[in-house]
């Protein structure tokens, strides 16, 4: 089927951790709200029944934001972004803490909606999915403001949302009339609506070849699809100057990917305060064990097991370093994994004190094609055993 025939949909939830949060405190809304940083904004209940809410000027620590309302991001307030910075540019701004059981929770009611338009949908993660809408009867617009409308039944939640030939145009789309959109693009739209755009605006294009293009003079999308050949090639080889040429004018041939194989599952933390190996053992070894448990349920939830466990350290100088083990037989018991994290631990320098620590399973299978694993206690201790 060629991409001019293909209806493809784009739908990506509005703000959604912080629109999960605006259900819960509706006194909120239009408010600058900062989701992230812990415990710290834990929202406390007075005598009188009205809420008392942290704000970001208070917070002390090392957390990122999760997200924002676009009233914060108006204030410059971005995911990603130290807390302590934000405090800068949003000082009055509420804070809130992260609920992921909730997001998981509406991630799951609003796919479920949209399940009933079609099973064509490849998801992309917690908010945001493409549906293949070519089979459908009925014009663009009007299915996807029947969808929008199940999406804000089943939830109470807005999304954005939009129609094009392929996956790249209408992932662009999504993004142009945030919040609560609906966009239909069609290749004759590309001049007008996407050429302007930064290059970044292009999924797969990422900061530093973004930087490299507007340092040759291709700030947009537009100067992209004007670009001679011969440069691109010059600064970015065969293969990643031609997709780059493709993509500006708006081709992308990639299907829908109904189902998916995960390729790895993991779990990290990043503490509030740097942990010494020695001093902090108890705290780092509950720590790693709980990641170690975590990713297990995380495998036998989704039906997976992996033959590769590795681990991820940061150190206080924010040196980053990994290790992995490959074990002889696929697991997705605790304990198991938190042996083989463990041997991975040893060849690693705990000299520093560490700000950060993850655990990952790769090299995934079914868990359906194996014999079940034995079932093995988790060990509360863990060999921090540095003296330095």
């Amino acid at each position: 089927m060629s991409s001019a025939s293909r209806r493809i949909a784009h739908l990506d939830m509005d703000a959604f951790y912080a629109s999960v949060e605006l259900l819960r405190y509706p006194e909120l809304r239009g408010q600058a709200v900062v989701i992230g940083g812990g415990r710290n904004g834990v929202p406390q209940t007075l005598e009188d029944g009205t809420r008392r809410f942290a704000k970001l000027r208070d917070y002390a620590g090392r957390g990122v934001v999760t997200t924002s309302t676009y009233e914060a991001r108006a204030l410059g307030v971005f995911s990603a972004m130290g807390m302590m910075k934000a405090a800068v540019l949003a000082p009055d701004a509420i804070l809130l803490p992260t609920d992921f059981d909730s997001y998981r929770h509406y991630s799951r009611l609003f796919k479920a909606a949209v399940s009933t338009f079609t099973e064509r949908i490849e998801d992309r993660g917690i908010d945001e999915i493409y549906i293949d809408l070519t089979e459908l009867p009925g014009e663009p617009r009007e299915i996807a403001a029947r969808i929008k409308q199940a999406v804000n039944q089943a939830t109470g939640l807005t999304c954005s949302i939009c129609v094009a030939p392929n996956k790249l145009l209408a992932k662009i789309g999504s993004e142009l009339d945030k919040p609560d959109g609906l966009t239909i693009l069609t290749p004759a739209d590309i001049p007008l609506r996407v050429w302007p755009l930064p290059v970044r605006k292009v999924n797969g294009i990422g900061p530093k070849a973004a930087e490299k293009l507007t340092a040759l003079g291709l700030a947009t999308v537009g100067d992209l699809a004007a670009a001679d050949a011969g440069l691109l090639q010059d600064h970015f080889g065969r293969s990643y100057s031609a997709w780059l040429m493709q993509v500006a004018q708006g081709h992308d041939e990639r299907p829908v990917v109904v189902e998916s194989e995960p390729k790895s599952m993991s779990r990290e933390t990043t503490f509030e305060r740097d942990l010494h190996p020695r001093h902090d053992r108890p705290a780092l070894s509950s720590s790693f064990t709980g990641l170690c448990v975590r990713v297990a349920e995380d495998l036998v939830r989704k039906g997976y097991v992996g033959r590769t466990v590795g681990i991820k350290l940061r150190y206080d100088d924010f040196r980053t370093v990994t290790r992995d083990l490959t074990l002889d037989v696929p697991t997705a018991d605790a304990a198991e994994i938190r042996r083989a994290a463990t041997e991975c631990l040893r060849r690693v320098e705990l000299n520093r004190k560490l700000r950060l620590l993850g655990v990952r399973v790769s090299a995934l299978t079914p868990a359906n094609a194996l014999t079940p694993p034995r079932r093995l206690p988790v060990q509360a201790d863990l060999p921090f055993t540095s003296d330095e």
